[in-house]
């Protein structure tokens, strides 16, 4: 009998519906309600004094950085509120006043947990001692952390190869935790470092190092001051990363403009009120987006397409709209890339888009005149399986107007969360890199693997297949943010071992390998002390500046060890002293780690005395315009085909997303203010000429289902809601949807997950 059976585990909650109200969608974002929401919400979970406390050091030279999102603090001193609802939110979930203990997994059993919804069983509190759940056994109960290093190195010894292993990253993990992490799992012997950014923005780091030459956008924070034209592109920043709406702001204020383009018309979008200003609180705000182009999902290639063929058109009656000495100079492809746009008529790409073509030759006006552009996006560009070419049309766009290596220009991949580039800048990643190698050989005398490993995406299948057996997740909630969730959740059954490296608890624990333990970590906020002196530790936000963060809190308990700790005595158990890395030293002394990190990372010489204060931005070739390692050494124009879903009559194209109470896979609560939804989650966002055409009303209980492959998949019990969608187009919450999302659908060469464009079909209940 497998462990799933006897376990009776659920791989989501419950389907019931909690109770829905509601309200017209908001018309702005942030503002007093924005500062109210945030508050009540720290309050009630941290109490008044640690909240004021700690919120006056998020985002601070001298704090510690925000647990939410990658967007950067500003160079220049920061003020006092440096940070946005969700960050507060974040920190609240983090820092939280409830706590769990062994009387808690004593009283209720995995069983009964995986019945209960995302919201409850993150609302239950901080982990405070290692805890395991042994063969057989329904309960967790309690070990030493000793015995825990045991477990896991005995685990790892019994493995056939090192390749059976699985060592997963999220993007909470601190700099100096991901590259001791990545320095342990080669010297045990593999590549097989799946992290989040598999799940997001893989295409963006596929596609910006195959045009540009680096996997990262090219913008500073300052470049929005001087920006002409911001166009931000499928991204919900007022939900996702609202300190980026003081960017914008920054950059209407200054005369730019703003295009969004978006399948939902998105308050945070649509007009800002700054809490930090008198005038954000008490005034009508500032009106965001000067043109808002709906375009139907996934077809941002073809809006694209049809931006340049009317640019094209312009700029051969007046020989001004392309930059044709940057073109020259610079670019590779040019040519060929004109003789691509010309196979495709203005009219095709337009139907295709589904925008209005009014609107579309305003965005024309408005970019054929202006050079400094800056293209942002996020998940509704790269989760398809053309994610790759949907980033790629837009550097063409970039490159057509010489918009790279200026103030005011450039490339932006908005990150979600807030280290998840600095885990892959610092090594973890499951492809191998030579100069890498070489510096760790160098460095710490022992040869790393050169095979390419699993990503995510493979990283399931191969525990699925029983070919991987051991699992250990440094953070995050692994079987909700995956795609194809059934099968994640089998997957992770199948394993003799899996270790959760967590703060708070999630879904992850609940669905386990036949034995599984929980490990619980510091918090980004909680001070980290060894011999009496606190310690620090480093990230890298969004734009590649590396800077410290150290945490004030009270831990929320005496047992809980630092994530270097861990990794570092994970591996003292395995080698048993039998190694060229002393693994104790540098887990416990982060200055020595951080100086070892500086011999192997390129651009991180002088690393302990350049992360402190503002930090160091890293080397940028793009910046410098310097495309030397590149074919020709240039910048690539890339051709890029347009999408095909072929959908029948009676299946619409679904896009998961986040509520305005969710950061990731962590729901805050149960509203999404901003789309006017309260107090509910399993909802579908749909078109109303699409209900009626299905015969349903407001409120009516629906069913989804997708069928890739002759496999059905299917999510119960969801709320029909008119919204102003493009027709054809569906959108729901995630996890809840992800079961809908199968595992062999990915895009090509990331192999994100298409989480964006999943086709499905609509059940009346």
């Amino acid at each position: 009998m497998s462990a799933s059976t006897k376990r009776n585990i659920a791989t989501q909650g419950s389907e019931d519906f909690t109770g829905i109200k509601l309200r017209e969608p908001a018309a702005y974002a942030a503002g007093f309600n924005g500062i109210k929401a945030a508050l009540q919400h720290t309050f009630k979970e941290m109490g008044v004094t640690k909240s004021v406390k700690s919120l006056f050091q998020m985002n601070q030279k001298e704090g510690f950085d925000c647990p939410g999102c990658a967007w950067p603090d500003p160079d220049e001193p920061s003020k006092l509120g440096e940070y946005c609802e969700n960050g507060a939110k974040a920190l609240a979930e983090e820092a939280t006043n409830a706590h769990l203990d062994a009387h808690f997994f004593a009283e209720h059993s995995v069983e009964e947990i995986s019945h209960w919804s995302d919201y409850k069983i993150g609302k239950s509190g901080r982990l405070t001692q290692p805890m395991v759940l042994r063969p057989g056994k329904i309960n967790y109960e309690p070990i030493s952390w000793e015995n825990a290093f045991n477990l896991i190195a005995q685990e790892l010894h019994e493995l056939n190869h090192p390749n059976e292993a699985i060592f997963y990253t999220s993007g909470r993990s601190s700099n100096e935790a991901a590259f001791l992490y990545g320095l342990f799992v080669r010297a045990f012997g593999t590549n097989n470092m799946p992290d989040c950014s598999n799940m997001c923005h893989e295409s963006s780091g596929v596609a910006l190092s195959e045009t540009l030459g680096i996997g990262k956008g090219s913008v500073k924070l300052e470049d929005f001051d001087q920006a002409e034209v911001v166009m931000v592109i499928g991204q919900n920043p007022g939900t996702n990363h609202p300190r980026m709406l003081s960017a914008l702001e920054k950059c209407k204020a200054n005369g730019g403009k703003i295009i969004s383009i978006n399948p939902l018309e998105e308050a945070g979008l649509i007009r800002f009120k700054n809490p930090q200003e008198v005038s954000g609180m008490l005034g009508a705000g500032v009106k965001l987006t000067d043109i808002y182009l709906q375009v139907k999902i996934n077809q941002d290639v073809s809006l694209i397409k049809l931006i340049c063929k009317k640019l094209q058109k312009i700029h051969l009656e007046n020989g001004t709209v392309f930059d044709e000495e940057f073109i020259k100079k610079y670019t590779a492809g040019f040519e060929d890339y004109l003789l691509h746009l010309d196979k495709f008529s203005e009219k095709e790409l337009l139907d295709l888009s589904g925008v209005d073509e009014q609107l579309v030759n305003q965005a024309v006006q408005l970019l054929a005149k202006k050079n400094k552009i800056i293209i942002c996006w996020a998940m509704g560009l790269t989760q398809h399986k053309n994610g790759v070419e949907n980033i790629k049309e837009c550097v063409n766009l970039l490159l057509l107007k010489g918009s790279l290596g200026k103030p005011g220009a450039g490339t932006c991949p908005v990150r979600g969360h807030s280290n998840v580039q600095g885990d892959r800048t610092v090594g973890i990643m499951h492809f191998a890199s030579e100069p890498l190698n070489q510096a760790i050989k160098n460095v710490f005398g022992f040869d790393a693997p050169a095979e390419e490993g699993f990503d995510t995406v493979h990283a399931i299948k191969a525990m699925y297949q029983k070919k991987a057996k051991v699992f250990i997740a440094l953070g995050g909630n692994f079987v909700s943010a995956a795609s194809d969730t059934v099968y994640t959740a089998q997957a992770l059954q199948n394993c003799n071992l899996t270790v959760q490296i967590s703060t708070k608890l999630n879904r992850s624990h609940t669905v386990t390998g036949k034995t599984a333990l929980i490990l619980p970590t510091l918090g980004r906020s909680e001070l980290d002390i060894k011999d009496r002196k606190p310690r620090h530790f480093t990230v890298e936000n969004s734009m590649g500046k590396v800077h410290q963060s150290k945490g004030m809190l009270t831990p929320a308990s005496q047992h809980l060890k630092s994530e270097p700790e861990i990794v570092g005595a994970i591996a003292n158990a395995y080698f048993k002293g039998n190694h060229t890395v002393s693994w104790t030293s540098l887990c416990e002394n982060y200055e020595a780690l951080r100086e070892k990190m500086a011999k192997v990372l390129s651009g991180f010489d002088q690393m302990n005395q350049r992360s402190k204060g503002s930090g160091f931005y890293l080397p940028n070739n793009v910046r410098d315009l310097d495309f030397s390692k590149l074919p020709n050494q240039k910048a690539q124009f890339s051709n890029c085909a347009l999408p095909k879903h072929n959908l029948n009559e009676d299946e619409f194209l679904l896009m998961t997303i986040r509520s305005h109470d969710q950061f990731n896979t962590t729901i805050y609560g149960l509203h999404d203010r901003y789309r006017g939804i309260y107090n509910e989650r399993r909802v579908v966002f749909m078109h109303k000429n699409d209900m009626q055409k299905l015969g349903l009303k407001k409120l009516d209980v629906i069913n989804l289902t997708s069928n890739y492959a002759g496999k059905e998949r299917k999510v119960f019990n969801f709320l029909a809601i008119p919204y102003n969608i493009p027709k054809g187009n569906l959108a729901a919450y995630f996890p809840e949807t992800n079961p809908l999302i199968p595992i062999d659908e990915f895009a090509d060469k990331s192999n994100t997950p298409i989480s964006k464009s999943v086709v499905v079909r609509v059940q009346k209940v």
